[in-house]
């Protein structure tokens, strides 16, 4: 029996079996690396990715204990169910209102103090203001939250003993509604500054020295430089980091604003975050589908606001992370 001739193999067949052996090749040498990374994506699919599948229940009537998939099936109901409810338009202001507090104070301070530090020239006062700023990141929030609250305490606070001895009148900081939101944005920023600011300059290591010693020659001032070379150094950065904020306006942290919460404050710290889990947890088992349909809407909202400020950067500035 004759055997079939073979066709020769086409010039883009033959690159793409090299391509294939040379990568095989480089990960058999460099498993360990492969190693490492599986590590990454495996706590990546299972806490991340696996959790997807129950973003159903959402659109189902689901109580604990039964299987999802034969909870019966309400489609938009839970969403109509929150769209339609008092707290929607209160919890949306709320955490669109702090979001956006804590967006246009933290984000440009971390740059003006990199510029700033950037100036300095090193040594012992300029590696201690860095650590001075740096220190407060490692604290950890339920730590931050107690401080705050002995701090403006009322009565044997620091800050009101301070405001008794200048002869001015106490200020319940923690029972005003008013000032929850100055209260959590500023202490967000004394905390994560210096966390921030290291990121810009390790952006600003990477520009040019050559630029700055021929402005220098040009004649440029300080300020010159800062505006028309470090700026547009740390630009690409700064825009990175703003994206990725937008897309976190909507999801206010739990943590903080949960143990900064008390009777006197919720009318303004009543986020998303906290109502569903008020709602979901603390409600009890039938308001699970109702609570995952609002933790969804959240997460569906910081979705389209990532990618609305990706497209708008793209254009603006031509930097965009994707």
């Amino acid at each position: 029996m004759e055997a079939k001739p073979t066709l020769p193999l086409s010039e883009l067949e033959i690159a793409k079996a090299k391509t294939w052996r040379i990568a095989w090749r480089n990960m058999r040498h460099s498993w360990q690396l492969y190693v490492l990374l599986a590590l990454p994506l495996l706590w990546l699919a299972v806490f991340q990715y696996y959790p997807m599948y129950g973003a159903q229940i959402a659109f189902r009537d689901f109580l604990p204990g039964d299987s999802i998939w034969e909870a019966d099936w309400v489609g938009l109901e839970n969403f109509q169910r929150f769209f339609q409810s008092v707290m929607f338009s209160k919890l949306l202001i709320n955490t669109l209102g702090l979001s956006l507090y804590s967006l246009i104070v933290g984000f440009p301070i971390p740059i003006v103090f990199a510029l700033s530090l950037n100036q300095l020239r090193p040594g012992l006062f300029k590696q201690s203001v860095q650590m001075v700023s740096y220190a407060p990141y490692f604290i950890s929030t339920v730590v931050l939250v107690g401080m705050l609250l002995q701090f403006l305490d009322l009565r044997h606070g620091p800050v009101n003993l301070l405001l008794g001895a200048l002869g001015m009148d106490t200020i319940h900081f923690m029972g005003d509604a008013k000032l929850f939101q100055s209260i959590y944005v500023w202490s967000g920023v004394w905390q994560y500054t210096g966390f921030n600011t290291v990121i810009y300059l390790a952006a600003l290591s990477s520009v040019d020295p050559a630029l700055h010693e021929a402005a220098v020659v040009d004649g440029a001032t300080r300020l010159h430089r800062i505006w028309y070379i470090d700026l547009p150094g740390i630009l690409p950065t700064a825009i990175t980091l703003l994206i990725l904020n937008m897309g976190q306006v909507i999801n206010v942290g739990f943590e903080k604003v949960f143990l900064m919460q008390n009777p006197l404050n919720t009318s303004i710290s009543e986020v998303i975050s906290t109502y569903v889990y008020k709602v979901g947890l603390v409600g009890g088992i039938t308001n699970y589908s109702y609570a995952a349909a609002i933790g969804l809407f959240n997460s569906l909202v910081g979705l389209v606001l990532l990618v609305a400020a990706n497209q708008l950067m793209k254009k603006l500035t031509d930097s965009s992370l994707w």
